[in-house]
């Protein structure tokens, strides 16, 4: 299934932008806009991520929401 068919994993409806490579619990590995920034602002940020709409949604906001300055990575394949 592709991510453009696939939902987001915490609110079933959304479409996924980002995917945690090192999900604590296997049930939430994709994640839409919206649920991804309030990961972030709750101060729960995926630390290793992939990106699935092929620009840097994530990662635009990690730069505009995260305050802690942990080390985050982009998986790559």
């Amino acid at each position: 299934m592709g991510s453009h068919r696939r939902k987001c994993d915490w609110c079933g409806g959304g479409t996924p932008i980002v995917r945690d490579m090192e999900p604590v619990n296997p049930d939430y590995q994709y994640w839409c806009e919206e649920c991804a920034r309030a990961l972030i602002i709750k101060g729960d940020p995926i630390e290793t991520y992939r990106e699935l709409e092929g620009e840097p949604i994530y990662g635009r906001l990690l730069d505009e929401h995260c305050t802690l300055k942990r080390f985050y990575s982009f998986a790559t394949a």
